[in-house]
């Protein structure tokens, strides 16, 4: 875990923080006070989301103490945002997408929900993308400034965090797409599959 967190801040530039771990007396619960947590695990709580860094001292400290916690990245800003969607419906378009022949970036998967790693961008950006769509499943969920995910291998209280879609091997930062490209695809593939995903 801390490789993985010191690549993310430091080789990748991208901010991170620890998570809160799992409850130990149940897996599927969370440690935080909130007995209705419905991301166990697989968000910050102390420190704050603020607190996300990619500073190496900083990281290296957290995940000397904290071995185990689970790796949040902080959204937006300069870091890569995320759309995401129920890992049934994600799964079904992601082969749509191959056989488009869309370039996608990294795709992380949760037990419950998949990722799709895009380029930063605005509300505004995406309020304007949304605004000209005349359907937009209700399950797509938007990652962005103010907004976190859980990266991989981290231990959630839903389960393990992997990579669908692996960032290719390099010291560079992997490339995201834009989300606009994304959510064009992810739309029609989930329109043309006759996916009617539940939210998640």
């Amino acid at each position: 875990m801390l490789g993985a967190a010191l690549t993310f801040a430091t080789a990748w530039q991208w901010p991170v923080l620890p998570g809160v771990a799992p409850d130990p007396q149940g897996r599927a619960r969370c440690a935080c006070p909130d007995p209705e947590c419905t991301v166990p695990g697989a968000h910050p709580f102390d420190p704050g989301l603020l607190a996300a860094t990619t500073d190496e001292r900083m990281a290296r400290w957290w995940w000397t103490n904290r071995p185990t916690a689970p790796i949040i990245l902080a959204t937006g800003g300069t870091a890569p945002c995320a759309v995401s969607l129920p890992a049934p419906a994600a799964a079904r378009a992601l082969a749509a997408l191959d056989r488009m022949g869309m370039r996608l970036g990294p795709v992380i998967a949760a037990p419950t929900r998949w990722a799709l790693l895009v380029k930063p961008y605005s509300l505004e950006q995406l309020g304007e993308l949304l605004y000209a769509k005349d359907f937009v499943p209700g399950s797509l969920r938007f990652h962005g400034e103010g907004g976190y995910v859980a990266l991989p291998p981290s231990e959630t209280g839903q389960g393990g965090i992997r990579w669908e879609r692996a960032p290719l091997p390099g010291s560079a930062a992997p490339w995201v797409p834009d989300v606009e490209a994304v959510v064009d695809a992810v739309v029609e593939a989930l329109t043309r599959t006759g996916v009617s995903a539940p939210e998640l």
